[in-house]
C-alpha cells in the first residue's frame, strides 16, 4: 500500500492531482503511476539476480493494459500469459515470442496450434496437451508444470498447488512425463509450478522450491536430463492493509536460489510476479453520487462497483479508502463505500473510517492495478472505464471508456422476432 502525497489535503498521484484527473477524464476511472511500475519491477528483479541469473515472466492476467506492457518491455521484462489474447497483447506491445512463457490449463487445439504458430513456447500442463503439441510441433521449446502439492494463497479460490486443484501434471507422474516428451521429439528445456496467489510468508515457496529441485535431481539422474531453468511461479502478495508487511524479497531471493544453486545444476530461476509489480502502481478513482443513512449504516454511493473492482465482493478482499479531495483530514463517521449494481454484495469498503463525506467527493480505492481492470464486467449493461497513466507531473490516457453502443454492437435480433 502506497503513501501518496498530500498537498492541502489533496492526494497527488504521480505529481498530479486526483481531483484534477477525474475533472478531465471523469470517473470511475483507474490510474497508473508509470514510475511505480518501474521501481516495483526492479526491485524483485535485483532481488534474484544478484544471487542468479534471473528471468521475471510478468504474469499479464493481472493487468494487459499495452502501455503497462509497454514500460514493461523497456525494462526487460518477460511474460507469462495464459491465453491467446494475452500472447497477442504481449506481440503488439513489442515483446519477442521467446519473451513469452504460454502457461495455459485445459488449452483446446485450436488455441494450442495459435499459440505454436507464433512460435511461442508452452509450458505443459497435461499429457493430452503434450502429445496434442506433438502433432503440431515437436520442435517447439516447452517446459512441464508440475502439481507440487504445497498450496497457498489469500483465498481458497486462488489456491493453484494444492493435490486437489486442476493443475500441472501430478508429482507422482512427472518423470513418466518428462519420459514421453523427450520420446515425443522435444527437448524441455525447464520446470514450472505456481503455489496460488496473495502469498505474503517466504515457507510455501521454499517448500515448492524443495519440491522441484528435489525432481529435477531425478530427471538428471533417471533421464540424463539436464534443464536450463527452474520456474517457481507467482503468487507474491502485497500489503493491502495499513498494518500488514510487505514481502522481505532478500530473504525470499537467498532461500530460493541457495536451494536451487547447491541442489542442482541449474543456472537461472525464473520468477512470474503480477500482482507484486502491478497492484499498489494503480488506484480506482471514483466520485460521491449520493450519501445515505439507514439505522445501521452510513453509505456513501459512488459510481464505481463490483463491476470495476470485484474482488472484495468475490474474494470479500481488503482495499484501502481514502477521501481524495480531505486527504489527511480526520475521522468523523464510518461508512460503507457501495457502488451502482443491483446486488447487495455490491461494496468496495465496509466499516470506514473517514471524514464527511459529502456529493462530489473523490474517493480513492487503493491497490486496484491486479486484478482490476482485468477482471471487470459489464455486468448491469455497464461499459468498461478509462484507464490513465501518470508520469511526473503528466497525464495519458492509455485507454478510453467504452459506450453503450459497444456492449450492444456484436448482438443481433432474428428478422423473425421483429415481425
Amino acid at each position: 500500500m502506497r503513501n501518496f502525497e498530500n498537498v492541502d489535503g489533496q492526494m497527488l498521484i504521480g505529481g498530479v492531482r486526483a481531483s484534477e484527473i477525474v475533472r478531465k477524464y471523469g470517473s470511475p476511472v483507474y490510474v497508473t503511476d508509470e514510475d511505480a511500475v518501474r521501481s516495483n519491477f526492479r526491485a524483485i528483479f535485483n532481488a534474484f539476480d544478484r544471487r542468479m541469473p534471473t528471468r521475471i515472466n510478468y504474469a499479464c492476467k493481472a493487468n494487459t493494459n499495452l502501455a503497462i506492457l509497454r514500460i514493461l518491455e523497456q525494462e526487460g521484462s518477460c511474460i507469462d500469459a495464459v491465453s491467446i489474447g494475452e500472447v497477442e497483447a504481449c506481440l503488439r506491445a513489442g515483446f519477442s515470442p521467446d519473451r513469452i512463457m504460454y502457461t495455459g490449463v485445459n488449452v483446446s487445439t485450436p488455441e494450442l496450434k495459435a499459440v505454436a504458430a507464433l512460435r511461442v513456447p508452452i509450458n505443459i500442463d497435461s499429457f493430452s496437451e503434450l502429445e496434442r503439441l506433438a502433432m503440431i510441433d515437436p520442435g517447439l521449446p516447452i517446459s512441464i508444470r508440475v502439481n507440487p502439492e504445497v498450496g497457498a494463497g489469500h483465498h481458497e479460490k486462488v489456491v493453484t498447488g494444492a493435490r486437489s486443484t486442476k493443475f500441472g501434471v501430478p508429482r507422482d507422474r512427472i518423470v513418466a512425463a518428462y519420459a514421453e516428451a523427450l520420446q515425443l521429439g522435444f527437448r524441455p528445456k525447464g520446470i514450472h509450478c505456481h503455489i496460488g496467489a496473495g502469498v505474503q510468508v517466504v515457507e510455501p515457496f521454499v517448500q515448492a522450491t524443495e519440491v522441484l529441485v528435489s525432481i529435477v535431481q531425478e530427471l538428471e539422474k533417471e533421464l540424463g536430463l539436464r534443464l536450463e531453468f527452474i520456474d517457481i511461479g507467482g503468487g507474491i502478495g502485497i500489503p493491502y492493509r495499513p498494518e500488514d508487511h510487505a514481502m522481505d524479497l532478500d530473504l525470499l531471493a537467498e532461500g530460493i536460489t541457495s536451494l536451487i544453486k547447491n541442489g542442482t545444476s541449474v543456472r537461472r530461476v525464473v520468477l512470474e510476479p503480477g500482482r507484486y509489480i502491478v497492484a499498489d502502481t494503480t488506484v480506482l478513482l471514483t466520485t460521491v453520487v449520493d450519501v445515505k443513512e439507514t439505522p445501521d449504516k452510513k453509505f456513501a454511493g459512488v459510481d464505481a462497483g463490483m463491476n470495476t473492482l470485484v474482488r472484495p465482493a468475490f474474494y470479500g478482499s481488503y482495499h484501502h479508502v481514502a477521501v481524495a479531495n480531505k486527504l489527511g483530514m480526520p475521522p468523523e463517521a464510518t461508512y460503507d463505500i457501495v457502488g451502482p449494481i443491483c446486488e447487495s454484495g455490491d461494496h468496495l469498503a465496509k466499516d470506514r473510517a473517514l471524514p464527511r463525506v459529502e456529493e462530489g467527493d473523490v474517493i480513492c480505492v487503493y491497490d486496484a492495478g491486479a486484478y482490476g481492470f482485468s477482471m471487470a464486467s459489464n455486468y448491469n449493461m455497464r461499459p468498461l472505464p478509462r484507464e490513465v497513466l501518470v508520469h511526473k507531473g503528466t497525464m495519458n490516457l492509455v485507454r478510453e471508456s467504452e459506450t453503450i453502443g459497444d456492449l450492444l454492437r456484436y448482438q443481433r435480433i432474428p428478422s423473425r422476432l421483429m415481425l
